[in-house]
């Protein structure tokens, strides 16, 4: 499926693309970056969605952009709401 449709959770992009390769676990980033354990824990597993106050914290510690991690949340959100809500029979306002 395309990624539009089907896209990753931030907390697989974070495992795969950055603790895996680094060596890092979720423990120990959640103390670089002064966060509970169980809040990098549950983003990880994808039990969680990641917040901009994590998304400020994971771009400072990986030296990216904020918006690099809240786009894939934003993807993903969006992602799911399509598959549990029906608008089809809400009628765009007409213009003016």
């Amino acid at each position: 499926m395309s990624l539009l449709v089907n896209p990753s959770h931030p907390g697989e992009v974070l495992q795969e693309l950055y603790l895996s390769p680094l060596g890092l676990s979720a423990i120990t980033l959640a103390k670089r970056i002064h966060v509970p354990r169980t809040r990098m824990e549950r983003l990880v597993k994808g039990e969680t969605a990641l917040s901009a106050d994590t998304a400020m914290r994971l771009a400072k510690v990986f030296r990216t952009a904020p918006e690099y991690w809240m786009n894939p949340q934003r993807a993903w959100d969006l992602a799911r709401t399509r598959e549990t809500i029906d608008v089809s029979d809400i009628k765009p306002l007409a213009a003016a």
